[in-house]
């Protein structure tokens, strides 16, 4: 299939346990390799929230909708490709004594119960991480080490740079594990697929492994921005308002929480600027994330690279207007 058209367009995917999710014009589309080596491919016809409700599809306000619309839908295919993927027996392998346990012998509202409580744990150690660990060092760093000199203000930036350091080492950490490299396999598929419909050519195996595995519109690239702009957005309020270099650190962390959402909203407008343009500027902006795909993607393989190619021709139609950005 060949749209013979060079074209920026908006498709984009998330990597699954061995699939990848694709949304497109024509809906969701999960390309599955199940174990006995077939693709299965599921499209599922959905409208995003900013085509559901005006006000979601406003400048800044659409990109904290779609990154909540993102998290939401990634789960639930992420959990979908799973129970695809998974042999019987892999899944009986993979319950531990306790899973077991639980689903024997209490009710499925129990069950939906206890899951959103190791979600919402799940949340409170992410912030825990990325949140507090970054503030706590800084504030020990002052207190032992310049104790004569007033460096409070800039201690936005320090938590911005911790917190970037923290990010790329748990990243780091987490390829090294055996799954989580395959799934990074899948991601640089996705990027490698979207550049070769973009470029207009015939969505094959040999085609497709000649593209770029770095893409700006990447959610690693989302994710880094929204750290730098975290980073100099907390600065710009401690140079306006310096009675917040001092206040209490848990005051400051919900301060913090509490410009996420701007946060989200600018990232999202620069992502979806960076997939319009490639002059040097955005470049320079963009370089940081590229650099993180270095470690979240993985050269795939020509059966990893096939599931992209089912994937993304379930999304695209034959007009490429229809996925223009």
């Amino acid at each position: 299939m060949s749209n013979n058209v060079k074209h920026k367009t908006s498709i984009g995917g998330q990597a699954l346990i061995e699939g990848i999710m694709m949304r497109g014009p024509k809906g969701n589309a999960m390309a599955v390799r199940l174990p006995d080596g077939t693709i299965d491919v599921e499209i599922d016809e959905y409208k995003p929230l900013k085509d559901k409700c005006k006000i979601l599809g406003f400048p800044i306000i659409r990109g904290v909708a779609a990154f909540i619309e993102s998290l939401a839908t990634g789960y639930k295919y992420l959990m979908k490709s799973a129970d695809k993927a998974m042999t019987e027996e892999e899944k009986e392998e993979d319950m531990s004594k306790l899973d077991k346990w639980l689903s024997e012998h209490l009710s499925e509202k129990m069950m939906t119960v206890i899951t959103i409580i190791s979600s919402v744990f799940g949340v409170a150690l992410a912030m825990l991480v990325f949140l507090y660990l970054p503030v706590l060092l800084v504030d020990l760093f002052d207190d032992y080490l310049l104790k004569s000199v007033d460096v409070s203000r800039y201690h936005p930036l320090f938590e911005g740079v911790m917190r970037i350091v923290i990010f790329i080492l748990y990243m780091y950490l987490v390829s090294k594990m055996s799954y989580i490299k395959r799934v990074f396999m899948y991601h640089g598929a996705e990027h490698k697929t979207i550049f070769c419909y973009e470029n207009g050519l015939e969505l094959n195996v040999e085609n497709v492994r000649k593209m770029s595995r770095f893409h700006p519109r990447c959610g690693t690239a989302f994710m880094f921005v929204m750290l730098i702009l975290s980073m100099f957005l907390s600065f710009a309020l401690v140079s306006f308002f310096p009675a917040l270099a001092d206040i209490n650190r848990i005051l400051w962390m919900v301060i913090k929480i509490a410009i996420l959402p701007l946060v989200m909203g600018i990232g999202y407008e620069f992502i979806k600027f960076a997939g319009k343009h490639e002059n040097g500027l955005v470049k320079i902006l963009s370089y940081p994330g590229l650099l993180m795909q270095r470690i979240t993607t993985v050269e795939p393989t020509d059966d990893i690279i096939e599931v992209a190619i089912e994937s993304i021709k379930a999304v695209i139609t034959d007009n490429p207007e229809d996925d223009k950005i």
